[in-house]
């Protein structure tokens, strides 16, 4: 049976693994892009690097499912990002590869600026809502439960630091996400968007409806 556990350093693999597959509007982005590691170095890894202690997985075994991962202070962790992640990630990724004729969600262009250009992060609500997250489940784990468990989990360990709120960006098209997120209770940001969603909750509210 699947476990909610903390992450571990030898869950970072597995981590990249899930982010790209679930990367395509919910869906496998594996060819989409000329570097398969473009997108779980720009949606995964930096916040396990950063913030390991806010990452949890459901795992089977030594078998990694699904994840969620954040940070509490998204401008510290911008902070971070421009001196510690964006210079190594210039150096792998110093321009786009050859287009692959597979229908992305970003060029890989836009990839790029949004690794070394980690401003992105800094919507108008970060006073009110500092922390962020992403969240990603194998298809196979869907629909059980643990998505809602993961997120509390998370906040959870938010609140535990004080920290009063969390949001997250999403992929318009994924209309199934979006009805999770409302189900949980995260409702609108102002500065959301039609083609950028972006969503928040407190980190203290219970979810009161289950996935």
């Amino acid at each position: 049976m699947p476990q909610i556990r903390p992450y571990r350093p030898a869950d970072r693999d597995q981590l990249a693994r899930i982010c790209l597959l679930t990367a395509a509007e919910g869906g496998d982005a594996t060819g989409v892009y000329s570097d398969d590691a473009l997108m779980p170095e720009v949606f995964a890894l930096p916040y396990v690097e950063y913030a390991p202690e806010l990452a949890f997985v459901v795992a089977e075994g030594d078998r990694v499912l699904g994840y969620v991962i954040g940070v509490a202070d998204t401008a510290a962790f911008v902070e971070w990002w421009k001196r510690e992640w964006a210079p190594g990630f210039a150096a792998r990724h110093p321009s786009p590869g050859a287009a692959t004729g597979r229908d992305p969600r970003f060029t890989e262009a836009q990839l790029i600026e949004a690794g070394t250009a980690p401003e992105r992060m800094l919507i108008d609500e970060l006073d009110r809502y500092p922390a962020h997250l992403h969240i990603d489940l194998l298809p196979e784990l869907q629909g059980q439960g643990f998505g809602r468990r993961l997120i509390d989990t998370l906040r959870a360990a938010l609140a535990a630091q004080g920290v009063p709120a969390v949001h997250l960006g999403m992929d318009a098209a994924n209309t199934g996400a979006r009805a999770f997120y409302n189900r949980l209770g995260f409702h609108e940001l102002p500065s959301s968007s039609q083609s950028s969603p972006l969503l928040g909750i407190a980190t203290g509210e219970t979810a009161g409806v289950s996935e």
